[in-house]
């Protein structure tokens, strides 16, 4: 499949090969998905004692469908807005900068919707159709982040919703699924994803922090500024390892959660790389350390759950 061109779009603007639909995906922000889906499934398993794979592998195609058709919706809807220019920073802007139509654009992640609906089918049959109502909502969110007349992306709960539905949700229905239930451990050790998502798009939007203030949206980075927004992710980073420690103290998981610790110079790294930088390039390493701490810290947690079971 080779990107469509706009009419009157410079073919050096073309990239005929899979990067340019990768890019499109937004790859970095995909770990939104896959850690969360898989700290669900250790916690399950130490709930069961065993896993289900087909329904592991289900849940985790679908939430990571449904994270690429909310990141071409974004760049669907930024591009229609005028958000995104040649000059824009970030491997979005397939549009503006590779030619791709619009419309191909906002297609696809359509497209990708109907392959997660018919995952959320089999995952359905196998478990509970409870399942397809809060998937339902999770596909409209995803689409409302960036489509719709008030984009949840242009307000200030932008990080609240991704954190909610990128986070615990996915956490609860990932255990779900495989157990039949949501207990309270479930949800406690879901809290830290929850902040964890949801600092990824803050550091986003610290990133993209003037040029969204140009174009009128009001996110949480902007109502705070910068120097309050780069203290708010700091302390959220700092709350998610002080919530795994209060966890372990209190016996809710095992003292072998604390590998945690080892995502720490990680998160040090992505809070230290907004300090005193101001243009989106130079932001970007930073950017990038965040949703690297989601993932290791996710990863690390589940392995945690997963040795204390073994």
């Amino acid at each position: 499949m080779q990107p469509q061109l706009q009419p009157g779009t410079s073919a050096v603007k073309q990239e005929a090969d899979w990067k340019v639909w990768w890019q499109l995906t937004r790859p970095h922000t995909l770990t939104a998905s896959f850690a969360p889906v898989l700290l669900g499934t250790a916690l399950a398993l130490e709930e069961n004692g065993g896993i289900h794979w087909g329904l592991f592998a289900a849940m985790l195609v679908a939430s990571l469908l449904i994270q690429a058709a909310t990141n071409m919706f974004n760049e669907y809807y930024d591009f229609k807005r005028g958000l995104d220019t040649e000059k824009s920073v970030g491997i979005g802007g397939a549009i503006v900068r590779h030619g791709i139509k619009p419309n191909t654009v906002l297609s696809l992640a359509f497209g990708l919707y109907g392959i997660s609906v018919l995952l959320g089918v089999y995952i359905c049959m196998s478990s509970s159709w409870w399942v397809a109502a809060v998937g339902v909502v999770s596909l409209a969110a995803g689409y409302l982040y960036t489509g719709g007349p008030l984009p949840i992306a242009y307000t200030p709960f932008g990080e609240l919703v991704a954190g909610f539905f990128m986070g615990i949700l996915i956490i609860l229905i990932s255990f779900y699924i495989q157990t039949g239930t949501v207990t309270t451990t479930s949800v406690l050790v879901s809290m830290p994803s929850f902040l964890l998502v949801g600092a990824i798009l803050l550091a986003n939007n610290i990133r993209d922090h003037d040029g969204d203030k140009e174009f009128g949206r009001k996110t949480l980075a902007i109502l705070l500024g910068r120097n309050g927004a780069i203290k708010l992710l700091s302390g959220m980073f700092i709350i998610s390892y002080l919530w795994i420690i209060g966890l372990i103290i209190t016996g809710i998981v095992s003292p072998w959660a604390a590998i945690v610790g080892l995502s720490i110079p990680k998160a040090i790294k992505a809070a230290k790389g907004f300090i005193g930088k101001s243009t989106p390039m130079e932001l970007m390493p930073a950017m990038k350390a965040t949703a690297q701490t989601n993932t290791i810290f996710g990863f690390l947690l589940s392995i945690g759950i997963f040795i204390a079971v073994l």
